[in-house]
């Protein structure tokens, strides 16, 4: 790695940004990312289309922050399962949702793809599975937000 690579700890989540939420009713927010491009560990550009799913509380995402928190990406080498786990824990601290669920569809390298998911309703996640959408959700690959 040459002097000027940065890695997934220069990740900056300063960068994300809240405003406050108009409402106190519940609702959902769905924000998908098709060009989302960072370098693999091979140092090679990896692409994926991200979809993150919001149900706020008192923060909403500013989706400007959100795009250069995004593009802040493009240089910075990390694995895809890293980096799935870093926007979890940015986007938790810095919007503290009632839920977010990200997940992170990979394009082929060397005939593989990928798709991760987090979802902090989960019980192994600290969440308190009130939702459970996602229990038994056929899904091979039709991305179920």
């Amino acid at each position: 790695m040459g002097p000027n690579v940065r890695t997934y700890k220069d990740i900056d989540k300063s960068i994300l940004k809240a405003i406050p939420n108009p409402t106190n009713e519940a609702y959902e927010i769905k924000i998908k990312i098709p060009e989302f491009t960072f370098l693999g560990v091979s140092e090679q550009p990896d692409f994926a289309v991200l979809y993150l799913t919001f149900y706020p509380k008192k923060k909403i995402i500013e989706l400007k922050s959100l795009k250069q928190y995004v593009y802040q990406l493009r240089d910075v080498i990390v694995s895809y399962e890293r980096l799935i786990n870093i926007m979890y824990g940015h986007i938790m601290e810095a919007y503290e949702p009632d839920r977010v669920r990200l997940v992170m569809i990979c394009h082929p390298r060397g005939g593989i793809s990928s798709k991760l998911t987090i979802d902090s309703d989960w019980g192994a996640r600290g969440g308190e599975e009130k939702y459970r959408d996602w229990v038994g959700i056929e899904d091979p690959w039709g991305v179920s937000m």
